[in-house]
């Protein structure tokens, strides 16, 4: 069973700038952002997932993204300590949510910043952190100490790629959905030793947040806008579901973004 932890984009909006996405010139249509939300919520209980969702919060908008909440693996949750400080806040709102389902709750040691699920992704039994914009660079080998598992560190370079999540997307042990142009060279070379078949994103769908997906099995939901990458997975047996995400991607989010992973059936993977 897949349980996943989601956030209603009731106070969710544009208020500051924290990366090249958030522009205040140009608004959110905020019933349009809520239909989207609904409908990304229908389909994952559809699909056979438990959603579980927290209370919003009036004074942190982008409560809404809890990928960014933590890291849970298995009963361990490693909460995130955010870079910038107008999401900061949220972690209060995070800790006492998590906290009250009763995982141990943990967090790098000193001030070191890491941004949760946004920047760490399982693909198979290793774990891939980015860092570089939101995570900080030592984060990485906290994590495997932490968690007794294989850690590969990636630097992302390209601002508009500031999570891993929104360039990178982990489907099964030896596939994942990549943009390359966000990594680093040396980090591009990791990938494409440790993981022997990668899909590459094109620009046009990377800015789509193509990468930005969740995978059930062989399911997998990502924005609408991205007909490559629908058509790719589908030659390698997934089964994409596209979704309208324009109102988060106002933000730098989209699908993945909107969820934290609280269990996850790694089995079912169709490559």
């Amino acid at each position: 069973m897949n349980r996943v932890l989601l956030c209603p984009p009731d106070f969710y909006g544009v208020r500051y700038s924290i990366n090249p996405w958030m522009d205040l010139s140009q608004s959110v249509d905020h019933a349009q952002a809520v239909r989207q939300w609904e409908a990304l919520k229908a389909l994952l209980m559809d699909l056979g997932c438990r959603v579980e969702v927290m209370r919003p919060q009036p004074e942190w908008p982008d409560l809404v993204f809890t990928a960014n909440a933590a890291l849970i693996h298995r009963r361990r949750c490693v909460l995130s300590r955010f870079m910038h400080r107008e999401r900061q806040g949220e972690t209060r709102w995070y800790r006492q949510w998590l906290g009250g389902e009763g995982y141990e709750m943990t967090t790098l040691n000193g001030d070191v910043c890491f941004e949760g699920e946004g920047d760490a992704l399982f693909c198979g039994k290793r774990l891939y952190c980015g860092h570089g914009f939101r995570t900080d660079p030592g984060a990485p080998a906290m994590l495997g100490q932490l968690l007794g598992c294989d850690v590969v560190g990636l630097r992302l370079v390209n601002p508009h790629y500031y999570h891993l999540d929104t360039c990178f997307c982990p489907l099964a042990e030896r596939l994942a959905l990549w943009y390359p142009d966000a990594f680093d060279a040396g980090s591009q070379k990791k990938l494409r030793d440790a993981i022997p078949q990668l899909i590459e994103a094109s620009a046009d769908e990377a800015a789509r947040f193509a990468c930005n997906a969740i995978v059930l099995g062989r399911e997998v939901v990502l924005p609408d806008g991205c007909p490559e990458v629908v058509q790719t997975l589908g030659g390698c047996g997934y089964l994409p579901h596209a979704v309208p995400m324009s109102e988060f991607i106002r933000a730098g989010g989209a699908c993945k973004c909107l969820v934290l992973v609280l269990e996850h059936d790694r089995d079912g993977g169709a490559v």
